[in-house]
């Protein structure tokens, strides 16, 4: 099992280190266009592979993609992160160029890969790749729905004072800040409905600390978060690359699904080594679904930027 992740900043050296540190990839490639970059990176995870027990070969590029032929899976994360009071659609201009060409060198070295997008702004990257690549709608996969619940089974352990192996929650819809549609009416602890255990006010709160869970980041740090969207990552490939047939939030191309055409946004669906195996459909009721509908709204809006 082959692995390239493009872009060896933050994110998608996490990306790099949470893969191999599961021991399921034979090789991870690191690409990046700044000379010895990835190289380095590379190296300085080596280092550590007989402190953390792995046997993955982690091997670094500088912007060449012959390094990354035959890859199975191929992780984008490259272009600029977000600065504090910068949403993610203004990253739209400069990473749309980055995620085209990325894409397409990945697939001319690699045909059969499967491509996870985790640029920003996340939903319309994905969408970029499936109107210029001719991939399969199965092997583009936004990672955005994944990470976005990761906070939100965060911020639900916090506020019910659990242990969060004991929290599960999804959170659907577009990945930004207005788009984000935590399922707190779903949510559960153990199986028992988190409402039997919290109030209505305290889970609002849950939610609205979710949806700026990357912004509350980003002005803590000055620039985003880089450990969970690389764990978030490491878990999507880990599902395909071992077939696990996981159920994870993910942003992909709809097509009727629930009542939306021609956009790629936040859904559960099963990832196993065909992708995405199935989008899996879940009953919302009318307030859910009508926040769904507004939040494909809006990434309809940063889709109509695109020039393709």
């Amino acid at each position: 099992m082959k692995v390239t992740v493009v872009g060896a900043g933050a994110v998608g050296a996490s990306c790099a280190e949470y893969i191999a540190i599961k021991n399921f990839a034979s090789e991870v490639v690191l690409l990046d266009i700044k000379e010895d970059y990835a190289e380095g990176k590379a190296m300085d995870l080596m280092q550590t592979a007989s402190l953390n027990g792995f046997d993955t070969k982690i091997i670094g590029s500088t912007n060449d993609y012959s390094k990354t032929a035959g890859s199975d899976i191929a992780v984008i994360t490259s272009g600029i992160p977000r600065k504090p009071g910068m949403t993610r659609e203004e990253l739209i201009g400069i990473n749309a160029g980055i995620v085209k060409e990325v894409s397409s060198n990945i697939i001319k070295h690699s045909p059969d890969v499967t491509i996870i997008v985790v640029s920003n702004p996340m939903d319309t990257m994905t969408y970029l790749v499936h109107k210029t690549t001719g991939l399969p709608k199965n092997r583009i996969i936004g990672m955005g729905g994944a990470l976005d619940s990761a906070r939100f089974k965060y911020r639900l352990a916090e506020a019910l004072e659990a242990p969060i192996s004991d929290v599960d929650g999804m959170v659907i819809g577009g990945h930004s800040d207005k788009g984000m549609v935590p399922l707190t009416r779903l949510a559960t602890r153990n199986s028992v409905l988190v409402s039997e255990f919290i109030s209505e006010d305290r889970l609002n709160q849950v939610s609205e600390d979710t949806k700026v869970g990357g912004a509350t980041l980003t002005k803590m740090l000055g620039t985003s978060a880089w450990y969970a969207p690389g764990a978030a990552v490491s878990g999507l490939v880990q599902a395909i690359a071992c077939d696990q047939k996981k159920i994870f939030p993910c942003s992909t191309l709809l097509s009727g699904e629930y009542g939306l055409d021609d956009l790629c946004i936040g859904v559960p669906v099963v990832l196993g080594k065909g992708g995405i195996e199935k989008i899996v459909e879940i009953k919302l009721d009318e307030a859910e679904a009508n926040k769904l509908k507004e939040s494909a709204e809006g990434v309809k809006k940063t889709n109509s930027l695109l020039e393709l």
